[in-house]
């Protein structure tokens, strides 16, 4: 069996071993400097055995851990992990010569994430509702997620009711699971066609598990309203829709938006979904939002409709990958603030880096490719401020980057 040191964790948390004769392998829940034994195939060694723990290594809580693969990062401490990401930023930013300052890591608690997508699949038994195994189409039951908030593991139970219900034998069903104050939020895709019998059983189901809203591949049942509170508005999104996984991760991200656009009167939100930044800066300033689908512009119409004491929001269904705001039309803004999906904005920050604005609030889930963009800004002439790191997927390789740029 070969010996191997980890040297250090690739970007998806898995270690990088170097054997003795320079061979090279990924490790899966191993942390750098220590010394495991395995033998590699295909590049992988499947079944590291740690012979030197790192002094950063601790015991994992769940008893899921060892099978799920929705938690990448559990066998570390949390000061390792928060370092981990924040280095994860600072070297893309490197890989292009920008140098960059970390003000803070904002970490979410355990047992925070309001919303979560979960795989469901019948059985001859009854139903399996968790997480895949990492890079696996095994589905691993989880009875008890030490990541999702009490209410989604109250209902896991229910849940499994619903693919016993709905799922058909061999399918498996997707369930975006988001915790409202109204109760739970779920949107099922994949399951059986809508008959009258189904529909009664669903709606059994709903009471049981006090569901708000249940959205059955594109029909949904309303209990209840699924609203939430974003700035002085109160938004009803549509099922499934993007919102932020953990509230102390929103808090985080909405607070450095807030304070490095203070004093902007004109705001241009881009990839704006329901609001989450567009209404709260709207106490204070008009904003236009943009995104690329309709549905989560409606609600966040519908919402600063009804909403006391707030600037103008305009709306504008656009895809800004394919269309982005060219700087004639940013001309009439003093700020954006822009949370674009995983891809980036290679092409909206190509007219972004062009235009007259003052200032720029930028959100990342990826920091790949927030550095190929940021590389794109400063090339232009436009300084970065300092980064704040927000880790809303505890235990995931997943980090959220928030700073701002301004002229130089």
């Amino acid at each position: 069996m070969t010996q191997w040191k980890i040297e250090r964790l690739g970007r998806h948390g898995d270690g990088v071993a170097v054997a003795s004769d320079g061979a090279r392998a990924f490790a899966a829940r191993t942390l750098p400097g220590e010394m495991i034994e395995g033998d590699a195939a295909d590049g992988r060694i499947t079944a590291p055995r740690i012979v030197t723990p790192s002094p950063d290594r601790k015991r994992p809580a769940c008893p899921h851990y060892a099978s799920c693969g929705g938690c990448a990062l559990m066998h570390a401490d949390d000061a390792f992990v928060a370092r981990w990401k924040a280095d994860l930023v600072t070297s893309a930013l490197a890989a292009h010569g920008i140098s960059a300052q970390i003000a803070g890591v904002a970490t979410s608690p355990e047992r925070s994430r309001r919303r979560a997508v979960l795989s469901g699949r019948r059985t001859k038994k009854g139903a399996l509702v968790g997480f895949h195994g990492r890079a696996s189409d095994q589905l691993v039951d989880v009875h008890d997620c030490l990541v999702l908030r009490p209410a989604i593991n109250a209902a896991l139970p229910v849940l499994r009711d619903l693919v016993i219900s709905g799922a058909s034998r061999g399918a498996e069903l997707s369930l975006t699971v988001t915790e409202s104050p109204a109760g739970l939020d779920v949107a099922v895709s994949g399951g059986k066609g809508l008959d009258a019998a189904l529909t009664e059983k669903l709606g059994q189901i709903m009471r049981q598990g006090d569901f708000a809203r249940l959205d059955w591949d594109g029909t949904p049942m309303t209990r209840r309203s699924p609203v939430r509170q974003m700035g002085a508005a109160r938004v009803t999104p549509p099922p499934g829709a993007f919102l932020q996984a953990t509230a102390e991760g929103e808090a985080a991200l909405l607070s450095v938006v807030r304070k490095t656009l203070d004093g902007s009167r004109r705001i241009v939100d881009l990839f704006a979904g329901c609001g989450t930044f567009a209404l709260p800066l709207a106490a204070h300033a008009d904003v236009h939002a943009v995104e690329g689908l309709s549905a989560p512009l409606q609600a966040l119409d519908a919402a600063w409709r009804e909403a006391p004491d707030l600037h103008r929001v305009t709306t504008e269904t656009r895809d800004l990958s394919a269309r982005p705001l060219q700087p004639d039309e940013l001309a009439g803004f003093d700020a954006a603030v822009i949370d674009p999906p995983r891809s980036g904005a290679a092409a909206q920050a190509a007219e972004l880096a062009a235009s007259d604005l003052k200032h720029i609030t930028w959100v990342s889930c990826d920091p790949v490719t927030f550095a190929r963009d940021a590389a794109t800004m400063i090339a232009a002439g436009w300084r970065m401020g300092p980064l704040y790191v927000v880790d809303q997927f505890r235990w995931s390789a997943h980090v959220e980057t928030v700073t701002s740029f301004t002229r130089h």
